[in-house]
């Protein structure tokens, strides 16, 4: 049986509501992909002190790597893409 998305977008709301794992799980990813970007962002800009612009464009490269990183099927790999692209290394 197909899961449409309605249903598949409730049954993880009402998980991330009653599991406290599922969910201190969801928030530590989402929280290491803006570390991970705000490290990344200042290796590769130089800076040390950001200013709002700066916490802009690592919010939006966060999210965009945390919905990489949820949406393929190895972490890994998708981690390894995403720090290639971003660092150009």
């Amino acid at each position: 049986m197909k899961m449409e998305l309605k249903e598949a977008i409730s049954r993880v709301t009402t998980e991330l509501g009653n599991d406290i794992d599922y969910r201190r799980g969801w928030i530590a990813n989402i929280a290491m992909a803006y570390i991970d970007c705000e490290r990344w962002y200042k290796e590769k800009t130089g800076k040390t002190y950001l200013n709002q612009m700066d916490k802009h464009t690592i919010a939006n490269n966060a999210a965009e790597h945390f919905l990489n990183l949820f949406c393929k099927g190895n972490p890994e790999d998708s981690f390894k893409e995403y720090y290639s692209f971003f660092t150009g290394n």
